[in-house]
């Protein structure tokens, strides 16, 4: 039994180590492919990643150029800009150095006509004075009546028609101007009638007679501001102070107890000199008066009547 046993177990053992071979012999040929497998894939991954280094690569390199373009054309837009920019700039400002330059060479040779007029009036009355010895100039009391005509002393008596030697058209308005400004009412309102009484037909007889009804309303003496305004509106003809006294009539009017007359006065203003800051003082007026008041203007396009 036990011979029999070893002789079976002798018969298969060189057929099991034939098998274990064989399967062997398989699965290392299969490593073998397998091996291969791999080092193909393995060369197809570093083919991949060859490519993709070169693609890499070459949008780099793109990139580089188009910032360098890019550089470039900003470089050549700042050139073809700025240049330009710096010189308009340089021409506006130059324009603007020329346009101060004009505004005060005009502002200088009006002042230059202003005195140039002055002097005129001045040699006017020097020319006067030469032909005829000047009079003692009148002597007119504080208060006295506004608006006497030219040539005629405030108490209705003929006066002097010459101003003593020595004045000056300009010098009297100045000199009045400044009494005025001071508080110095009384010499301020002589010093405006005289200026009437000499200088009555020049540019500035408006504007002194306009005073001296500025200072008999400030006083509340209504009565002589009134006739003092008036002797503005019929005595000269439209000049620079005409709607200033129109509306200070209407003032005087109102503070006298005439409502009516002062609210004519008033829409008279508004109709003959719209759009400029007189007209809308005398539509507020009107509106305080409960009144109705003309349309109103846009403020951008108002005068000032100085």
């Amino acid at each position: 039994m036990y011979r029999k046993t070893i002789l079976a177990f002798a018969v298969l053992l060189p057929a099991a180590a034939f098998g274990q071979k064989k399967e062997m012999v398989e699965l290392q040929r299969d490593l073998a492919n397998l091996s291969g497998d791999v080092k193909a894939l393995q060369q197809r991954v570093d083919e991949k990643n060859g490519e993709m280094h070169a693609l890499i690569d070459q949008v780099l390199q793109q990139t580089k150029q188009t910032n360098g373009s890019m550089a470039s054309m900003e470089s050549k837009v700042k050139e073809q800009v700025s240049a330009p920019l710096a010189t308009m700039n340089s021409r506006m400002d130059q324009m603007a150095n020329e346009f101060q330059a004009l505004r005060e060479s005009n502002s200088d040779l009006s002042s230059r006509i202003a005195k140039i007029q002055a002097q005129l009036d001045d040699i006017a009355n020097t020319i006067k004075i030469m032909q005829a010895p000047p009079a003692p100039p009148p002597q007119t009391t504080p208060g006295a009546t506004p608006g006497t005509a030219p040539g005629t002393a405030p108490g209705g008596a003929a006066a002097a028609s010459t101003p003593p030697a020595g004045m000056t058209a300009r010098s009297l308005y100045d000199s009045a101007q400044r009494d005025r400004s001071g508080g110095q009412l009384d010499l301020a309102l002589q010093e405006y009638q005289q200026y009437l009484q000499y200088y009555g037909n020049t540019e500035l007889a408006p504007n002194a007679q306009f005073y001296i009804g500025q200072i008999h309303y400030d006083r509340n003496e209504f009565p002589a501001a009134l006739e003092a305004f008036d002797t503005v509106l019929e005595r000269y003809s439209e000049n620079n102070k005409t709607p200033d006294a129109m509306y200070m009539k209407g003032m005087t009017l109102l503070r006298s107890g005439q409502r009516n007359q002062a609210a004519t006065e008033f829409l008279n203003v508004i109709e003959q000199y719209p759009n400029t800051e007189v007209a809308d003082k005398a539509k507020a007026q009107r509106k305080a008066l409960g009144l109705s008041v003309p349309g109103a203007t846009p403020a951008s396009s108002r005068k000032k009547h100085k």
